[in-house]
């Protein structure tokens, strides 16, 4: 469910004209709902009130607008980082440091100073080198870091190629074979504490039998860990719940089912679970507007070239992604048209040969679904300035990020001295 709905003709976030926000800041430009979000935190709180405790740590990746990031906090929610710039989000939107979890496969030692320091809940280690290079730092700073085995437990998520993390092939994670030896390693290390086992085997699932498959594997591991005289207090479940981009396919499972599963499957583990959402809470929590700058005509369909590029949204041109296209003041009529962007790239597509309302020049569109993995990948290229985010709460609106303006992202250039002004 979302808060993007036609309200006397007009679509709205909330209780605010999409085109209202448009005219102000001008398009393109992502706006969210504070509705949405907080509504999808209660929803997925819920679909776990039957565990112990759990720990809901939103997935900073997928959106780190500040607003969200504030408003996810107020929910009582931690986070999910792959980054230093993400853990410093995090608490720089009132997350607290002991609600803070880092992953990644690449941690550097500064970044491992960082969050040490910081004081973060746990380090998902995903290599035996990097348990080695975290206790050197930790042992460093006199600090003791709480850490998890990421574990790959070889499970297809049945995913996209691109956002698939838990096959052997994959960078993630330990093998499964490794990693009751990887538990002992940590044990041994000065400056690390091991204290649970972390899985995470992809993004936008739409079937939990995977899911079920590798938390299967990790109760194994865990009763196998206990036997040889490890303790184990947190199991990092992950997070990759899918979302509906597409009315005409099948519903994701909902977060209830999800829930029923995940107590199911752990019931007697006795640990502290930790979920890691991203796109399930903040994926149809936003839209990107754009408006139509003309219709040009095709050989089959027309092309309808909006101000939005892939470089606003680059998920359709890196992993064929679907979203939905929506007139922001429909005329009740349809067309089958090509979506495209302005950029100099064939890939700058967003749909082909899509049924969808009929728009002209200068109308205004909304790309649904677009609060995941869209303006947090956005780029500058063919000089194009990062897209402004705005968000909405009822009838208030705010922008949270200004829309670059050219000069900043030249004046970001620096000139060598032989080909300054004074050299010329």
């Amino acid at each position: 469910m979302h808060h993007f709905h036609l309200c006397d003709g007009v679509l709205h976030a909330e209780d605010v004209p999409l085109d209202r926000i448009a005219e102000a800041v001008g398009t393109p430009v992502y706006v969210y709902s504070t509705a949405t979000l907080v509504r999808h935190a209660r929803v997925f709180r819920a679909a776990l009130a039957g565990l112990d405790d759990p720990l809901i740590a939103y997935a900073v990746k997928a959106n780190p607008n500040a607003a969200v990031l504030r408003t996810l906090a107020r929910e009582r929610l931690g986070a999910d980082a792959v980054s230093w710039g993400e853990v410093a989000r995090a608490l720089h939107a009132g997350v607290p440091a002991e609600r803070i979890v880092l992953s990644g496969v690449g941690k550097t030692g500064d970044e491992m100073a960082a969050a040490l320091r910081a004081g973060i809940l746990q380090f998902n280690i995903e290599s035996e080198q990097e348990a080695h290079t975290l206790s050197a730092v930790a042992a460093a700073l006199d600090l003791t870091a709480a850490v998890a085995v990421r574990v790959n437990p070889d499970v297809d998520a049945g995913t996209h190629a691109k956002i698939s993390t838990g096959k052997s092939e994959n960078k993630f994670g330990i093998p499964y074979a490794r990693a009751a030896a990887a538990y002992a390693l940590c044990a041994s290390l000065s400056g690390l504490e091991p204290v649970g086992i972390a899985v995470h085997i992809g993004s936008q699932l739409t079937d939990l039998a995977p899911l079920e498959r590798a938390f299967e594997r990790i109760g194994q591991l865990i009763a196998e860990l206990r036997a040889a005289g490890h303790p184990v207090h947190r199991a990092d479940l992950g997070g990759g719940l899918g979302v509906p981009y597409d009315a005409d396919q099948p519903a994701p499972p909902t977060p209830e089912a999800y829930g029923a599963m995940v107590a199911r499957v752990t019931e007697g583990w006795d640990v502290r679970l930790i979920f890691e959402p991203g796109r399930a809470l903040v994926g149809n929590a936003g839209v990107l507007l754009t408006r139509v700058i003309r219709v040009k005509a095709g050989a089959e369909h027309p092309f309808v070239v909006v101000d939005a590029g892939m470089n606003d949204l680059i998920r359709p041109t890196l992993y064929d992604a679907w979203h939905d296209f929506r007139a922001v003041a429909p005329r009740g009529e349809r067309f089958t048209a090509n979506v495209v962007g302005p950029v100099c790239e064939t890939g700058d597509t967003f749909a082909t040969a899509r049924p969808m309302d009929r728009v002209g020049e200068g109308d205004l569109l909304a790309f649904m679904t677009a609060g995941a993995y869209a303006a947090t990948m956005a780029s500058t290229y063919n000089s194009r300035p990062l897209t402004p985010e705005a968000i909405v709460s009822g009838d208030r609106w705010a922008v949270t990020r200004e829309r670059q303006p050219i000069e900043a992202l030249i004046a970001m250039d620096r000139l060598p001295p032989w080909l300054s002004e004074e050299n010329k």
